[in-house]
C-alpha cells in the first residue's frame, strides 16, 4: 500500500509593516516670517493709534497753558498739578460729578430691575401683546437720539421736570432698558426651563423662582447690563444739554463744555477734567470686566 506523504503545514511568512511615505504637508497655524512681522507691526500700529490720544490727555493734564497751546511737542513741560486743583476747587465739576454719580446709579438700579424683570418675562410667558412688545423694543433701537431729543423735551415740559435729575434719569432708561432687555431675554432663554419647573413643585411661584434660582444664575448678564446702563448716563451729552438750564444741574459730560468756550479755550483744565471723569467708568470696568465676555455671548445661542 502506498503511503501517502502527509507534508508539515508550511505557515505563511509573517507580515512585515511598511510605514508609509511620510507626506509632506504643511502644518497648520505656522505662519511664515514675513506674515508674522506683518501681523505684529499691524498689531502695534493699531495700539499705538488707539492708545495714542489717551496718553496725549494725560500727559497734557500735567502741563500749564502755554505748554499746551505750545505748537512744541513735548511729552511732559513743567508738570504742575494746578489744573487738578482749580478744576476741583474752583469749578463747580464736585456738583457736577455728584450729579452725575446719581443719575448713574438711578439709571443702572432700575435699568437693571426693568431690563431682568421684562427679559425674564418676555423669556418664560407667553401673553397677549408679547410679541409686538419685543418689535416695539427693537423698533426704539433704530432711530437715533437727536430724533427722540424733541419728544421726549416735550413730554418731560409738560410734567414739570426740565432742569431736573429725573428727567435726564427717565430719557437715559429709554435708551438703555430696550437693549438690555432683549439681551437678558437672550441669555435666560440660555437657562433650561427645566430649574423653573423644579422651583414650581418645590412651591416657588414666578418671582420667588426669578429671584431666588434664575437671577443668581444670570449674574454675567446683569454685570453687562449694570455696565452699559451706567455708561449710558455717565458719558451722555445731548439730553444734559436740552435738559439741564442751571450750572448746579449740569452732569459732568456737558459741563466739561465749560472748559472750551468759543473765544478762549482752555484745554488744559479741560484734559485734567477729562482724566476725573474717567476714573469712576474705570473703576465699574474692573469690577464688571470678569462677567463681560460671559454675559455678551452666552446669551447668542439657545441650549
Amino acid at each position: 500500500m502506498t503511503q501517502m506523504a502527509t507534508s508539515a503545514p508550511v505557515t505563511p511568512a509573517a507580515a512585515v509593516p511598511v510605514s508609509p511615505a511620510p507626506l509632506n504637508r504643511p502644518r497648520r497655524g505656522r505662519r511664515s516670517v514675513g506674515m508674522s512681522v506683518l501681523l505684529h507691526g499691524t498689531l502695534i500700529v493699531a495700539s499705538l493709534i488707539a492708545i495714542g490720544p489717551i496718553a496725549w490727555v494725560v500727559l497734557s493734564s500735567f502741563k500749564p497753558g502755554y505748554a499746551v497751546q505750545s505748537t512744541e511737542i513735548t511729552l511732559v513741560k513743567d508738570p504742575t498739578l494746578a489744573n487738578y486743583e482749580y478744576v476741583l476747587f474752583e469749578t463747580s465739576f464736585p456738583t457736577w460729578f455728584l450729579n452725575s454719580v446719581i443719575v448713574a446709579a438711578l439709571t443702572m438700579l432700575i435699568g437693571i430691575f426693568c431690563s431682568a424683570t421684562t427679559g425674564y418675562a418676555l423669556s418664560r410667558f407667553n401673553f397677549p401683546g408679547r410679541r409686538p412688545l419685543m418689535m416695539v423694543f427693537l423698533v426704539t433701537q433704530m432711530f437715533p437720539v437727536a430724533i427722540l431729543i424733541v419728544p421726549i423735551y416735550t413730554i418731560m415740559a409738560t410734567l414739570g421736570l426740565i432742569n431736573t435729575l429725573p428727567a435726564l434719569v427717565i430719557a437715559y432708561l429709554t435708551i438703555a432698558v430696550p437693549f438690555c432687555a432683549w439681551m437678558l431675554k437672550g441669555y435666560f432663554d440660555s437657562i433650561p426651563t427645566s430649574l423653573d419647573e423644579a422651583a414650581s413643585l418645590d412651591g416657588c411661584g414666578p418671582f420667588r423662582t426669578f429671584y431666588r434660582v434664575i437671577l443668581p444664575l444670570a449674574r454675567p448678564a446683569i454685570a453687562v447690563t449694570g455696565f452699559y446702563t451706567f455708561l449710558t448716563a455717565w458719558g451722555e451729552v445731548a439730553y444734559a444739554s436740552a435738559f439741564m438750564q442751571t450750572d448746579d444741574k449740569f452732569t459732568l459730560a456737558y459741563g466739561l463744555q465749560q472748559f472750551v468756550p468759543q473765544f478762549n479755550a482752555q484745554w488744559e483744565y479741560l484734559t485734567a477734567a477729562a482724566v476725573l471723569v474717567t476714573i469712576p467708568a474705570g473703576i465699574v470696568f474692573l469690577f464688571a470686566q470678569k462677567h463681560l465676555v460671559s454675559g455678551l455671548t452666552a446669551g447668542g445661542t439657545k441650549g
